[in-house]
């Protein structure tokens, strides 16, 4: 039997018959997909649809995102034509002008939503990994997920990284994974899997945290026992809000002192401005006095809300304005660059901010379209209530430029940029 190298392009099963290659989710992911030619771009590859029934999961179709409200496509994987290095190229679709929207059915997982990134987790001896890619192997018009990838190097690939190279791949057989729990994918974001405790160890911290904020009562308890003090003070400082104040409420003093040990003082400060009042007062007493102090210090710093921060420079219009006329209204107003980033879309009357429309988008909008028939609802935003923390962590999130601040209404208040958010946060980490 002869292979394709794994970057040049499979030939349809009738021109090559006994070709096969393998390829990696992670690389198909976000790949156009185009009908016939590369120039009938229908959209971009947001998921590999796959059906449970055989030993070896096997694609039934592709999930097509658009972006900007528009609705999902699902081509069956029968239209599929072949997957390029450039782009993946589909059939038209048999009936009507375009693909129906996706419906989810039994017995089918979705690669990206269901499976990547999750637990993999031996329930009795509360040991993790993480699922960082899908290794794939396509062959005769079909594609099969043969393996799940929890080495370093899938986690690179993940974010576009491949360049670069970590660890050998860590190449599971699904056939390991797939009798034990594949149900518990879709519902609890767990597969259960045995691996061995050194495994443990060698995980980065933030994928210890990921698998920590899965894990509930005892099992998270037990996960986050197993680490020592260094390690377990990285994933805690990793973990979302919730799980650290989980974490945190079971703990032994003298395990949290060890823990706290192993932070410098703006990191338990980070870790206070989470936890309850209460929780933080009985901490503190397990601290040098001189720690408290400038923990004391930083978190009073922080109290500064969103409501004082904000910024009155930014481009608010009614959804009924035309791409020309916003575009012309910008040139004239005299803003600086930074300041138009976004144009927010607000009701005429009470400033209610009812959608947003990147700046990007805007400039390559036909002059006649309106601002309603491009917005993005809901919008993010901030409360005029919220912390500089919170707000920083919206940004690290979403990775705007700008955020628009409204009040329990939804009634348009300002924006709050980035880096003036940032800038504070940075220096003070530097201290």
């Amino acid at each position: 039997m002869s292979t394709t190298g794994t970057n040049r392009p499979l030939r349809r099963a009738e021109e090559a018959p006994d070709e096969f290659r393998f390829l990696y989710f992670s690389d198909l992911l976000h790949r156009p997909v185009c009908k016939g030619k590369i120039k009938d771009r229908l959209g971009k590859l947001g998921d590999l649809v796959v059906s449970l029934a055989g030993l070896y999961p096997e694609a039934v179709g592709i999930y097509i995102e658009h972006g900007w409200g528009k609705p999902t496509e699902f081509v069956p994987w029968k239209r599929v034509l072949r997957i390029e290095d450039d782009a993946i190229f589909v059939l038209p679709p048999e009936e009507g002008p375009g693909y129906p929207p996706f419906v989810d059915q039994p017995g089918w997982m979705l690669l990206e939503a269901h499976l990547l990134g999750r637990t993999i987790l031996d329930m009795d001896g509360r040991r993790v990994e993480a699922v960082n890619d899908v290794h794939l192997l396509e062959s005769h018009n079909r594609l099969l997920m043969v393996h799940v990838d929890t080495s370093f190097n899938g986690f690179l690939r993940r974010w576009g990284l491949s360049r670069i190279h970590g660890v050998k791949e860590d190449l599971i057989s699904w056939k390991y994974v797939q009798p034990l729990s594949v149900e518990d994918v879709v519902t609890t974001d767990k597969v259960s899997l045995s691996v061995t405790r050194r495994q443990l160890k060698e995980l980065p911290s933030e994928d210890l945290a990921d698998a920590l904020e899965q894990l509930t009562g005892n099992e998270q308890q037990a996960l986050f026992s197993a680490l020592d003090s260094e390690k377990a003070a990285d994933t805690l400082m990793e973990a979302e809000p919730r799980a650290q104040r989980q974490l945190i409420a079971t703990l032994r003093k003298e395990r949290a002192r060890q823990i706290f040990g192993e932070m410098t003082v703006p990191q338990i400060a980070n870790l206070f401005s989470v936890l309850p009042h209460d929780d933080t007062v009985e901490l503190m007493a397990l601290l040098p006095a001189e720690s408290v102090r400038r923990i004391k210090a930083i978190l009073a710093e922080r109290e500064a809300r969103a409501g004082s921060l904000l910024s009155a420079e930014f481009v608010a219009l009614p959804k009924e304005a035309r791409v020309g006329d916003v575009l012309a209204r910008i040139r004239r107003s005299g803003l600086e660059p930074h300041h138009v980033s976004y144009v927010y879309i607000v009701a005429a009357e009470g400033n209610l901010l009812q959608g947003v429309v990147d700046l990007r988008e805007l400039v390559l909008a036909d002059d006649q379209l309106t601002l309603g028939e491009l917005m993005v609802a809901p919008v993010v935003s901030a409360e005029q209530d919220d912390t500089q923390e919170d707000l920083a962590q919206i940004f690290a999130k979403y990775h705007y430029r700008m955020i628009p601040v409204v009040d329990p209404q939804d009634h348009l208040l300002g924006v709050i940029r980035y880096k003036d958010i940032m800038k504070e946060l940075v220096t003070r980490a530097k201290e």
